[in-house]
């Protein structure tokens, strides 16, 4: 069945899909949960909402009483492991209410179990965010401010941590299994959950508002095309074309700004690559989901506590270049790397992609030229853009508009150059008409009209595109 025949079967009687449309940096494996009492959702409150007295009070109570059990625990943990204190949390707590009348009538037991719980077994407070499926992103900034994006929004919630030391307990606890290290001489370190969540922590003296922390989730089910038709990110045509390209083997980037979607785009993007090819992929922290058979996947390195054993993903293309790949696919291109990307794909390495910052195509271009410069290599301008034109057969523009959703707003063609300028022609475009009563951005995807050079080489190698994707429909 045809790509195009899928897609309508598929979206004919599909419900628009209920996944939050984030870049998808969300895991295969569904997180552990221990056996403890269910956790409440985190509220998301405004940020002028204050906490009335009363509803204080209740926080403070709580806070002590966990305060108590902390020590509590200590003291078991001599002769006990965690496992065997988890059972007995909740009579602990009742003990100590028992004795304290204080914390009668205003502490909810349930909820300080919970919470303990989640810090012994889990990433502390944070834990229902990192459960909870309408969550893509978690960011901490210090121990009493945690926002979460949720359905493409921003949004701040109750969460709370006790001071800077209990949110270095869960970073501690996450970059620990992994080997990783975050201290004052090393600040900043980026890990993995084990679910496949990517993980950036930086803490003082850089972070001044204290430890901070910023989880992107990946999906447990790898966005699909039909997904990003119906979440409008692209449209039916679009995915006809972008199918075609990676079939006939089209060197494609993938642009965008931070959140945009790029790498949702490229994991969706890989999954049109023939099931009989060896795919290598190259990440700084593994996100990408491919469903292909035979995928090798490399990951960066960085180096250790006495500055050595860095493996970059310079180092990765050059190597992946030897392991007789049929495609390479780079998660980001930010470096040094770009040349040696730019000249596998110049010598024979077609159908690879990649993904780089930029706010659109002509500054994507902008951004390779100065990445080959700052690899050190000595070529005139000129001889860059000629690697760039000559390697360049497609740049996707992906942009995070500020309701929140996420479109592909530009499907542009690489022709090559006229004297010292590349020359980019878009094939497909949003347009935005204007902004509903809710915030929400009224606009639509559409061809230019213009056929791509590139067409009849798609024809040659037997993939047929109907004119009509090229023309916009009406109504």
């Amino acid at each position: 069945m045809k790509l195009l025949d899928r897609i309508n079967e598929k979206t004919k009687t599909a419900e628009p899909i209920p996944k939050p449309a984030a870049e998808q940096s969300i895991p295969e494996k569904e997180m552990q949960r221990a056996e403890t009492p269910e956790i409440p959702k985190a509220k998301e409150t405004p940020r002028e909402q204050h906490i009335e007295p009363i509803r204080q009070k209740q926080v403070d109570k709580q806070q002590e009483l966990k305060s108590i059990l902390h020590k509590k625990i200590l003291h078991e943990l001599k002769d006990e492991e965690v496992e065997a204190i988890i059972p007995k949390l909740d009579s602990m707590a009742m003990e100590v209410i028992k004795e304290d009348e204080s914390f009668r009538g205003i502490v909810d037991r349930k909820i300080v179990v919970a919470e303990l719980t989640n810090d012994l077994t889990g990433y502390g407070p944070i834990n229902p965010l990192l459960l909870d499926e309408e969550v893509s992103e978690v960011m901490v900034n210090g121990p009493k401010q945690v926002y979460c994006e949720r359905k493409g929004k921003l949004v701040l919630t109750d969460i709370t941590f006790r001071d800077n030391e209990h949110v270095m307990n869960v970073i501690e606890k996450i970059v620990a299994p992994i080997g990783r290290r975050i201290d004052e001489s090393s600040p900043m370190v980026d890990a993995r959950l084990p679910d496949g969540s990517r993980v950036n922590a930086i803490i003082p003296p850089l972070a001044l508002n204290g430890p901070t922390i910023t989880i992107r989730k990946f999906s447990k089910d790898p966005f699909q095309i039909e997904d990003l038709i119906n979440f409008g990110t692209v449209t039916k045509e679009m995915a006809v074309f972008l199918d075609a390209c990676v079939k006939a083997r089209l060197n494609i980037f993938v642009s965008g700004g931070t959140g945009s979607g790029k790498t949702t785009t490229l994991n969706v993007l890989s999954n049109f690559i023939p099931n009989d090819e060896r795919i290598v992929t190259i990440e700084d922290a593994a996100e990408l989901q491919l469903g292909q058979d035979h995928v090798v996947s490399l990951e960066s390195r960085p180096p250790n506590i006495e500055g050595k054993g860095a493996i970059t993903i310079r180092d990765l293309v050059r190597n992946s270049l030897r392991m007789r790949p049929d495609r390479v696919v780079i998660g980001e291109v930010r470096g040094a790397e770009a040349l040696d990307m730019l000249q596998a794909m110049n010598t024979g390495h077609d159908g690879s992609l990649a993904t780089g910052h930029s706010n659109s195509p002509r500054d994507m271009i902008s951004r390779l030229e100065t990445m080959v410069l700052l690899g050190g290599v000595e070529l005139p301008v000129k001889a860059i853009r000629e690697q760039i034109s000559g390697a360049l057969d497609v740049i996707i523009q992906q942009s995070r508009l500020k309701d929140g959703s996420r479109k592909i707003t530009n499907i542009t063609e690489v022709q090559g150059m006229e004297g010292d300028v590349i020359v980019l022609q878009d094939i497909f475009v949003y347009e935005q008409t204007g902004v509903d009563a809710s915030g929400k951005y009224i606009g639509k995807l559409v061809p230019t009209g213009v056929r791509p050079k590139f067409y009849e080489r798609l024809e040659n190698s037997g993939i047929h595109i109907p004119p009509s994707v090229f023309i916009e429909r009406e109504g």
